[in-house]
């Protein structure tokens, strides 16, 4: 499965470049990276987000799932 940090990587790009580019600081990318938090994006940044990944809003979201299940299973595990 694909998580956010994998959909970056596959891009070829730096948390920092990303963020720069949604407008949105490169902390919430790598929290959205680990399943800490959620993206709260504005419609237009979810577009920009999909452009930027080449993927669709059905594996952006997908990918969110992925990266918050893995961040549960390290806190039970913990």
């Amino acid at each position: 499965m694909v998580d956010m940090k994998k959909l970056r990587q596959k891009a070829g790009l730096r948390a920092e470049e990303v963020a720069a580019q949604i407008g949105v600081a490169h902390s919430s990318i790598r929290n959205w990276e680990q399943g800490r938090t959620i993206p709260k994006l504005r419609v237009d940044q979810v577009a920009l987000l999909c452009r930027i990944y080449k993927c669709s809003i059905e594996d952006l979201e997908q990918a969110v799932k992925e990266s918050t299940a893995n961040y549960e299973k390290a806190v039970q595990e913990a």
